[in-house]
């Protein structure tokens, strides 16, 4: 890729919304996932998603932890492997 890649706008977290990485694949439409917050949570891959976007270990992606379940959380969004490398380069995710 060239030094000058264009810096593309990407979907960045709400209020309620965290970026993580996927740890692990848990079968079905679950997966565990490390937190920027510190949490370790299980995330439930909705069903928009479920055959649409592959999620796989090691993929940064934007989760929802459930109001009232703190160690569980909605994935609402993938990144992908370049827009990953940007996020960590605007120092937004390590």
């Amino acid at each position: 890729m060239s030094e000058e890649q264009e810096r593309r706008n990407l979907r960045m977290p709400s209020d309620d919304e965290v970026f993580a990485v996927v740890t692990e694949h848990n079968g079905g439409n679950h997966v565990r996932v490390q937190c920027a917050d510190g949490e370790d949570r299980m995330g439930r891959i909705p069903g928009r998603m479920k055959y649409r976007t592959w999620i796989s270990e090691g993929d940064v992606v934007l989760v929802e932890p459930w109001d009232w379940q703190d160690e569980k959380a909605n994935i609402e969004w993938r990144y992908s492997e370049q827009d990953a490398d940007q996020l960590r380069d605007e120092g937004h995710i390590q």
